[in-house]
């Protein structure tokens, strides 16, 4: 089993992260900001990653930012050397008005573009430049390139969402183990 496991406490937060790249989407998320909350599950739900994310904080962008550090590196410990997974993604998902791009390389250097043309400071309990962060700090933990953005949309939890699950249908490709892959992706020879 592809399973990876994080811990970490600092003076500002206490973060359990657990990850099986070949679960079937169960998630346990208690970040103590609801919409964080929602937005992790759609992540475990359709990458079909089991996910476990735990933390108790200060403040809700410590907390934000210090899970996806710990969620990135689970994810990579799960991956391993790399050797025999597909290694890219891309998907879009629509949600009502909104339509959603991700595109993902698990190449080993740590990139991201997002742009999710959010235009209020806050859906729900979370500040919308948090979301941003989120994506951008998973990115670089995860060390993969990550590309998100919206199309268009009215409504900003719904572009959020739909970037979220967007990023989990690519993860989902990305992690996938590919039957003719022999070593690692990459025509280098290594990742």
């Amino acid at each position: 089993m592809r399973t990876g496991e994080v811990y970490r406490k600092t003076k500002e937060t206490e973060v359990i992260a657990k990850v099986n790249l070949d679960g079937d989407g169960k998630v346990e998320a208690d970040t103590g900001v609801a919409f964080f909350d929602h937005l992790i599950t759609s992540l475990g739900t359709h990458s079909l990653i089991d996910v476990t994310a735990k933390v108790k904080g200060d403040l809700k962008h410590h907390s934000i930012e210090d899970l996806a550090i710990g969620l990135g590196e689970a994810l990579n410990k799960a991956l391993g050397n790399r050797e025999g997974i597909t290694r890219f993604g891309y998907s879009s998902v629509p949600m009502d008005e909104a339509l959603a791009f991700a595109s993902v390389d698990l190449v080993k250097r740590p990139y991201a573009v997002i742009d999710l043309k959010l235009r209020g400071k806050k859906i729900e309990d979370m500040a919308t430049e948090d979301i941003v962060h989120f994506f951008e700090t998973l990115a670089t933990s995860l060390t993969a390139n990550i590309h998100v953005w919206v199309q268009y949309g009215g409504n900003d939890h719904h572009k959020a969402e739909a970037a979220t699950k967007s990023l989990a249908l690519s993860l989902r490709q990305a992690i996938a183990m590919d039957p003719r892959r022999k070593g690692v992706p990459s025509s280098k020879g290594a990742m």
